[in-house]
This record gives C-alpha cells, sequence and structure tokens, in this order.
C-alpha cells in the first residue's frame, strides 16, 4: 500500500519557528546563496516571516520586509534541500505576494542567484541602482559588498485589489 503523502501549508511564523528558520538560513548562508541572518534578527522580525509546516516540521521560510511607503523586499527564501523542486518555494513566494498587496506595497523586489525561478512568477529583472538607498543599509553586512553579484528583480502590485 502507498504511502500517504503528508500535506503542507503555508503560515505567519510564530516565535517558536525562529530556530528551525534561523537553521535553513544558515544552510543557504554557509554556500554564499543568501545573506547570514543572526538568530536575534530573526527574532526581532518574526512578524515578517511566513513558513511552509510539513508534518510538524518547518521546511521553508520567506520573510517581507517593508522599505519604505510603497516598496517591501521578499527576502530570505530558504527551503530545506530535501523539499527542493516540490512547489515549497513558489508557494511561499506567492503568500508573500498576497502578504505585500494586504500591506499596501505596489513593488515587491527581491535579490537573488536564481533569477529564473522569480521570472517565472511573474517578476522582471531590473537594475539593483533603481532600488531605493535605504536597501543597501543589509548590503554593507554582506561580505561580498560592494560588489554584489545578486541580480534584482521585482513585481509591480496592485494594492487596491486587496480592498
Amino acid at each position: 500500500m502507498a504511502k500517504a503523502s503528508v500535506e503542507s501549508r503555508i503560515r505567519g511564523a510564530r516565535i517558536s519557528d525562529a530556530r528551525d528558520i534561523h537553521r535553513l538560513v544558515r544552510i543557504w548562508a554557509d554556500k554564499g546563496n543568501m545573506l547570514p541572518r543572526p538568530l536575534v534578527e530573526i527574532y526581532e522580525s518574526i512578524r515578517d516571516f511566513i513558513v511552509c509546516e510539513k508534518g510538524g516540521r518547518i521546511v521553508g521560510a520567506a520573510a517581507i520586509h517593508v522599505v519604505w511607503e510603497n516598496i517591501a523586499e521578499l527576502r530570505s527564501l530558504a527551503v530545506d534541500e530535501e523539499c527542493e523542486s516540490k512547489g515549497v518555494g513558489r508557494r511561499l513566494v506567492e503568500k508573500g505576494v498576497q502578504e505585500a498587496v494586504g500591506l499596501g506595497v505596489k513593488e515587491l523586489f527581491v535579490l537573488t542567484y536564481v533569477p529564473e525561478f522569480f521570472t517565472k512568477l511573474g517578476f522582471s529583472i531590473i537594475d539593483k541602482q533603481t532600488l531605493p538607498h535605504k536597501i543597501w543599509t543589509d548590503c554593507v553586512k554582506c561580505h561580498k559588498f560592494p560588489d554584489c553579484d545578486e541580480t534584482a528583480a521585482s513585481i509591480m502590485l496592485n494594492p487596491e485589489s486587496a480592498k
């Protein structure tokens, strides 16, 4: 008899998820694929995070970080390696877009090493220099600064549709 697949669900993060989010981010940060986030920073911004929970285990996370009046960043998108290419990242991005629309954000951007993933989801490649200077506060923490090799992509949102 075939084993039943365990359903996953996307939800807002809780304080009890912080260490699991940190673990996921650290896996990819250690490979140089994302900016590391100290555990204290994850606790401080726990309300920004959404997670994918499967079988009681956190297998993916992402955060929506409001940068300024009309713009936010989708950041720290991390998926457990055994759940890669199974739709977890796509579902987290889609939920992040919904969250951003609900907040009234007009533009959601990402800095990524996998631009093709985001373009498949409706994002367009943009010049990093067009982003507000305020976003660079995180960049100065990166070991690659000022020679960033990430690609910027953004999607224009319609916050009016959330009303």
